[in-house]
């Protein structure tokens, strides 16, 4: 899938505009439950940003519980929570 392009001028920061990008990547589905997300690489190359705004990005998915996090091993899409909350 096409990387949305990230406008540095934009009201939202780019790490936002990142994170909402993949969320909505989650939400379709094109990032199931249980996959690997691109690298911190692949993101800054996807979005050519710098490596830290990728990891800001995806700090928010993590925050929001989209994503979680093997260290060594990259992160991963959560399964999505059962209607118990």
């Amino acid at each position: 899938m096409a990387a949305r392009e990230i406008d540095p001028r934009a009201p939202e920061p780019p790490y936002r505009q990142i994170a909402a990008d993949l969320a909505a990547e989650i939400a379709s589905g094109v990032l199931a439950p249980g996959r690997p997300l691109p690298s911190e690489k692949e993101l800054t190359e996807r979005y050519g940003v710098a490596r830290n705004t990728a990891r800001s990005a995806l700090a928010v998915l993590r925050e929001r519980g989209l994503i979680f996090t093997v260290t060594g091993r990259g992160s991963y899409v959560t399964e999505p929570a059962s209607g118990n909350d």
